[in-house]
């Protein structure tokens, strides 16, 4: 025992050094290995982050890829065919050229009453045709959107992501494809409000202008732009909204059944991705960009009439002259998507652009 007492007399410094070093070399180790581990979980964490974006960006394009080669092109054909159905010509035409041909068959009377609602039904036809592409063009690139950020989930859950805090059922492909197919709602049960409405503002607009009138191409974009306004103004923003999508997606996905169909009970994934679609559409945001977008197709639509018409639409012509070319300007506007220079004006605004951005990164951060 002496020699111990006297062992830590004379070499305490030193063992209370050496025990120091020791210890500050085991605690930098364990630093350095936490910092490893550290390391390697953020690593590994990035690389699982890396593989849900990679795989909900394939989803993504899948869905962009379905709605550009099948939704739209068969949105677009069958809203062509209702309109031509709603708005037929032809037997005003008929009656006008008989007229032409046996001059004594319609009275002056007859014929101005002809010529007025030719006026009217050609104005209404050729603003429902560029309402309706507009909207359905934007309509379905919410469609996208929407079931993007759904995708995002279900891809992110599939891989044990746990930083979401959303637990939902995945979306199935039977829901996606009625979601899809919603895009009809328009055609099917919107259509002849829509007309309706248009044809009300069309006629108070145009009740001023006689056939003899002279226009030329900055009063007809006045025109166009003043029976769009009118119709935007009159109807409340969830009224319009009413003409393109289901109010109660439950009741829409039972009156779409077939015969052949299992009525399902449950709706509620459907009913989900309505809902997100109207709140969206209901937007003051979206709101803006529908008017932007309809600037932009007002625009294109007036470079198309000055191709049709030439010169003489810059000097102005009379509104009789005027008006089987505005009757005829309705299927341009309802050309396939691939083709139709309408759509891809609107899809390369930046402000529209901008706005499906945000709503994407928004949706897929939420």
């Amino acid at each position: 025992m002496p020699f111990l007492r006297d062992f830590w007399r004379r070499h305490r410094r030193k063992i209370f050094v050496t025990s120091g070093v020791l210890g500050g070399g085991y605690l930098l180790y364990k630093l350095y290995v936490s910092q490893r581990q550290a390391a390697d979980l953020e690593s590994q964490q990035r690389e699982h982050d890396e593989l849900i974006k990679a795989q909900m960006q394939a989803h993504f394009e899948n869905v962009q890829r379905i709605a550009d080669a099948t939704t739209l092109p068969h949105a677009i054909n069958y809203l062509n065919i209702r309109i031509a159905e709603e708005l037929d010509l032809s037997q005003l035409t008929e009656k006008l050229m008989r007229g032409k041909e046996h001059p004594n068959s319609l009275s002056a009377s007859e014929k101005l009453e002809l010529w007025d609602r030719l006026k009217i039904l050609s104005f209404t036809r050729m603003v429902v045709s560029l309402w309706a592409v507009t909207m359905l063009s934007l309509y379905i690139r919410v469609q996208v959107n929407i079931l993007g950020r759904h995708l995002y989930i279900d891809t992110a859950h599939s891989l044990g992501s746990s930083h979401l805090v959303e637990d939902d059922d995945p979306i199935d492909s039977d829901d996606e494809q009625k979601f899809l197919a919603s895009v009809d709602f328009l055609s099917n049960y919107g259509m002849q409000t829509l007309v309706s409405n248009v044809m009300v503002a069309a006629t108070e607009v145009l009740k001023g202008k006689q056939l003899r009138d002279i226009l030329n191409a900055a009063v007809l974009q006045e025109t166009v732009t003043q029976i769009l306004e009118m119709f935007m103004s009159k109807v409340s923003p969830h009224q319009w909204v009413d003409f393109l999508m289901p109010g109660d997606a439950r009741l829409y996905q039972l009156a779409t059944v077939t015969s052949n169909d299992n009525i399902l009970s449950d709706v509620s994934k459907f009913d989900q991705l309505i809902m997100e679609t109207r709140a969206v559409l209901s937007s003051a945001e979206y709101r803006s960009v529908v008017e932007i977008s309809f600037k932009a197709a007002v625009d294109a639509l007036m470079d198309e009439m000055g191709v049709q018409s030439g010169a003489s639409l810059v000097s102005g012509i009379p509104l009789a002259k005027l008006v089987p070319r505005i009757a005829q300007i309705g299927p341009c506007l309802l050309d396939e998507p691939s083709k139709n220079r309408f759509i891809q004006t609107i899809r390369n605004i930046p402000e529209v652009e901008l706005f499906f951005t945000l709503l994407y990164a928004n949706m897929s951060t939420s």
